[in-house]
């Protein structure tokens, strides 16, 4: 047996089965997984709220449509809770019990039994408040109970052919303002917006365009430092600056998951 048969047997006998499905590859393999064994007992759900860029939640589309499984859209604004906007080191705890909260009244909705989510063995050693709410709120993970790090569920991605394989890992775009320093809707959209003008200008995959007061710090995988030479990085700079950023730096040391999660003064 395969590690993606331990994943897929993972979900015998259970009932009806929700996921909470994001753009990423880790809960596109567990939908996958969920429907190969339950069918239309499977329900695949998508929070779309503001942190979510159009990018990860077309994703997520996609994903849903090449499985097969049915996918619900959870539509409502997190920056109405103050507890998240207000972006202390406990913001992604906040966000996530907000979230189970509300996929639990899902469920009870389209009497479903158990929720689960894309956590894998690889999340478990950062600093993610997020998967302890969610633990509280009694969603499981089936990556970790049938031990898969993230280089396996790409490896099983790929096999069974789902199209983000090998897309890079995102984060939500609040991760992109430092600790301390409020979320607000202006910020959220030039991040996005943000992150969509790099990607155009270099056509690197992986951008995070953090948002320092108003300061556009860029940083993608060092490798791909050599993409920002003099004319790209001044048109970057101006266009960035079009939409709300005061000032643009890219970062020398390149990408790191959880750069700023510090308290900003």
């Amino acid at each position: 047996m395969t590690k993606l048969d331990d994943l897929v047997n993972w979900f015998e006998g259970k009932n009806k089965v929700m996921i909470a499905l994001s753009g990423g590859v880790d809960s596109a393999l567990v939908a996958y997984a969920a429907f190969q064994k339950l069918g239309s007992s499977a329900i695949a759900v998508t929070a779309d709220y503001k942190t979510l860029s159009a990018e990860e939640l077309g994703t997520a589309k996609q994903v849903c449509t090449e499985i097969g499984i049915k996918q619900l859209l959870l539509d409502y604004n997190e920056l109405e809770n103050e507890d998240f906007v207000k972006n202390d080191s406990d913001r992604c705890f906040h966000c996530r019990m907000e979230l189970g909260d509300r996929l639990i009244k899902l469920a009870k909705d389209y009497d479903v039994g158990i929720i689960v989510d894309g956590t894998n063995l690889d999340d478990l050693g950062d600093y993610r408040p997020g998967i302890e709410a969610l633990k509280k709120n009694g969603i499981r993970s089936p990556l970790v109970e049938t031990n898969f790090s993230k280089s396996q569920i790409r490896e099983s991605a790929k096999l069974v052919g789902l199209s983000v394989f090998d897309k890079p890992s995102n984060s939500c775009l609040a991760s992109r303002i430092p600790w301390g320093q409020r979320v607000t809707a202006e910020k959220l959209t030039r991040i996005e917006y943000g992150e969509n003008i790099v990607k155009q200008l270099t056509q690197v995959k992986q951008v995070r365009v953090r948002d320092i007061d108003g300061l556009a710090k860029i940083e993608v995988e060092k490798q791909m430092l050599s993409k920002f030479d003099k004319v790209i990085l001044k048109q970057i700079t101006e266009k960035l600056q079009m939409i709300g950023f005061t000032s643009v730096e890219v970062d020398p040391e390149g990408y790191k998951p959880g750069k700023i999660n510090v308290i900003a003064d």
